[in-house]
């Protein structure tokens, strides 16, 4: 039986302005049907709490610039439509695993939109870039000012269908294509293939968002570049989050850790609280490696996390927002 849920959302509430919207509706009305990504509460909301500041700084320091914008990974949409609303780009595109929820995805863009005669709106089905991908000629592509991606890192465990529910949102296959050992027992696979692939999908200027959970170390991340030649690889923007869905998390990131991956880094809330206090949305990105070396003492591994928490006490992590662009 296909699930449907349908969320309403307050647009000024999700975007955190104070005015009202220009470019989509006040009162979002989502459809997210069975293997979509499923947004959470605003707090918990990865795109929201964290994606959305650093596309903000870019705005700010690019206004006006960015003309199209692609998700990759979208699900529902959601991310797509708070980006047209900060940047009013006039061209706007999802991809997803499966037909069903691109499908779903645009419709839900098309319908938020307060002008969707104005812009036009495109989604793809398919694994990564390869629905954008000309056939006959890469000059052909499809190509954007910022393509933005929250891709997942777990391995799909061997009794889950990555067509089943919501598998896909959460894990990713087994991969074939070679990656550099160090990025691979991070579990950073999806992302180092989005960042070796994404420059011939970016437009001159643009840039790759990267969202990716602290629980790997900020070094290891940076790794990346080293192995992909003519990619900058930044940090745009640094936080921290404890979600509601906390549990399965440390308890997936813990039995990663029992087959060798990793590390993993936790931190108790109240010192992840003491590291990032006054620290603005514009410097957190340059402070992101003093806040992690603040936090050197404070670590801790995924079982310890899930102790902690089944202690009953609060166990957060960082996010780090990648920008990665391409030199010229």
């Amino acid at each position: 039986m296909t699930e449907v849920i349908y969320q309403n959302i307050n647009t000024s509430e999700y975007l955190n302005i104070n005015s009202k919207p220009v470019h989509i509706k006040e009162q979002l009305e989502i459809k997210i049907v069975d293997n979509s990504f499923l947004p959470g509460a605003k707090d918990d909301d990865w795109f929201a709490h964290s994606a959305l500041p650093a596309l903000k700084l870019i705005e700010k320091e690019r206004p006006g610039e960015i003309k199209s914008f692609l998700s990759i990974g979208s699900g529902p949409g959601l991310d797509v439509l708070a980006s047209a609303e900060v940047f009013g780009s006039k061209k706007l595109a999802l991809t997803d695993l499966q037909e069903n929820v691109v499908k779903s995805g645009v419709q839900n863009i098309k319908s938020n939109l307060l002008e969707p005669e104005k812009i036009e709106v495109n989604g793809y089905s398919g694994d990564l870039f390869e629905p954008l991908r000309s056939k006959a000629n890469s000059n052909e592509n499809q190509r954007f000012d910022i393509i933005y991606e929250n891709l997942p890192n777990v391995p799909l465990p061997d009794n889950k269908d990555i067509n089943k529910s919501r598998s896909s949102t959460a894990f990713l296959e087994k991969r074939n294509e070679k990656i550099p050992r160090e990025v691979k027992d991070a579990l950073l696979d999806l992302h180092y293939l989005a960042i070796q692939q994404v420059h011939e999908f970016l437009n001159k200027n643009g840039a790759l968002i990267s969202l990716i959970s602290g629980v790997i170390p900020i070094d290891t991340i940076k790794s990346i570049e080293k192995y992909i030649d003519g990619v900058k690889i930044d940090i745009l923007y640094y936080n921290w989050n404890i979600q509601t869905s906390f549990y399965s998390v440390i308890n997936t990131y813990a039995k990663q850790e029992e087959q060798g991956y990793g590390p993993f880094i936790f931190y108790r809330e109240n010192d992840l609280k003491k590291a990032f206090e006054g620290v603005s949305d514009n410097e957190s990105g340059k402070k992101a490696l003093d806040i992690e070396k603040s936090l050197a003492d404070k670590r801790l591994t995924a079982t310890e996390a899930l102790k902690l928490l089944n202690q009953g006490e609060n166990v957060g992590y960082t996010i780090t927002i990648l920008k990665t662009t391409i030199n010229n």
